[in-house]
């Protein structure tokens, strides 16, 4: 018997399988070729610089969305003496601090990220997490090594 099914006997009625009929081989799944446009953006994608900024964008919208939950809840040292009004204007200038800097800072870890990974990626001409790899020490090194 073998395992294709193409030759096997089917053990209820002893009769052969045989191929599929047109019928049924025209219900698999057509493989489609992408379009134009498709192509298009996946060549502006493929573009380093297209990608660095927007891992850039991205990174400092959440570094803006992580300061501001950062700097809502960090308590000032004279609680107790400020006014309702001191400790929203005191928890306003924090919130604007810190997610400036946050977003500073992601802004330029994702930069350095997606763009060493790129180089990495299209000098080995491989996809893989080697590349991933690299760009996560390179962007460490790079962050601690500028004091960020």
């Amino acid at each position: 018997m073998e395992r294709n099914g193409l030759n096997s006997t089917n053990s209820e009625n002893g009769s052969k399988n045989e191929a599929p009929s047109s019928s049924e081989a025209e219900q698999q799944p057509q493989i489609r070729m992408p379009t134009l446009e498709e192509v298009r953006a996946q060549e502006v994608w493929n573009n380093c610089a297209v990608r660095s900024v927007a891992s850039g964008i991205i990174g400092g919208g959440f570094g803006l969305f992580m300061g501001m939950l950062l700097g809502a809840v960090d308590n000032p040292l004279m609680q107790e003496q400020m006014t309702g009004r001191q400790q929203l204007v005191y928890h306003a200038k924090q919130m604007v601090r810190k997610s400036w800097s946050s977003a500073k800072t992601f802004a330029v870890m994702g930069v350095i990220f997606s763009a060493v990974e790129c180089v990495v990626e299209k000098s080995r001409a491989k996809h893989d997490t080697t590349n991933t790899v690299v760009a996560g020490c390179v962007t460490g090194g790079t962050m601690s090594a500028k004091g960020i």
